[in-house]
């Protein structure tokens, strides 16, 4: 992660900036515009299997949601805004949401049904500013994914090993489960997901599903 000014910014200077230097990807942490790392191959394949067993959840239970290729978190604070590496998004509240037809940005945490950050070099970002701020927009649910074990001890215990967390609101404040080797993730944004952490940790291919769309 590589700092790009050293002046504190505001979103909407961010998202100003953004627009004329876009030949890479960042976030805005604290008033502070960062270069994000390059997804590793795997990293993108973590991703990219969850994209495909939440939209199969989607189209079975017939919801009106959709996952964007792209879209940017705007926190409660104006100094802070996020790209989730999946987002899942309720399609009938996007009318509420100002900035999404023009910009993509989503500033309403009641439009989200769930965000996921796959967990990578810059991990204290994930277990720490993202919570906090999704947390504060009442994002219901967040998954932090660290298929490589590489957050803190204080995190994920030690010794470290992969691990799914996932943060589920309670009366305001997230409350942590986590998921390891065979443990069944239990979601409340798809509460018949049939996946246990190792497929997820190992994006194996669930060679019993079938597709009836």
């Amino acid at each position: 992660m590589v700092q790009v000014h050293s002046k504190p910014v505001t979103f909407d200077q961010f998202i100003s900036w953004y627009t004329e230097n876009s030949e890479a990807h960042y976030e805005l942490h604290n008033g502070v515009i960062v270069e994000m790392p390059k997804a590793t191959g795997d990293h993108s394949e973590v991703a990219g299997f969850l994209v495909a067993e939440f939209n199969f959840e989607i189209r079975r239970d017939q919801k009106s949601w959709l996952i964007p290729k792209e879209c940017i978190v705007k926190s409660e604070n104006e100094m802070s805004g996020y790209e989730p590496d999946v987002i899942v998004l309720d399609r009938s509240a996007l009318g509420r949401e100002p900035r999404w037809k023009k910009e993509s940005i989503i500033t309403l945490g009641t439009t989200v049904r769930l965000a996921v950050e796959v967990v990578s070099t810059n991990w204290r970002d994930d277990y720490g500013y993202k919570l906090v701020d999704y947390e504060a927009l009442l994002i219901p649910e967040y998954w932090i994914v660290d298929y490589l074990g590489l957050g803190g001890r204080r995190y994920i215990g030690n010794p470290k090993q992969p691990t799914l967390s996932v943060c589920q609101l309670v009366d305001g404040e997230y409350q942590i489960r986590q998921f390891r080797g065979s443990d069944r993730i239990e979601s409340l944004a798809f509460p018949q997901l049939d996946l246990t952490a190792e497929q997820v940790n190992k994006f194996l291919p669930l060679t019993d599903k079938i597709l009836m769309y």
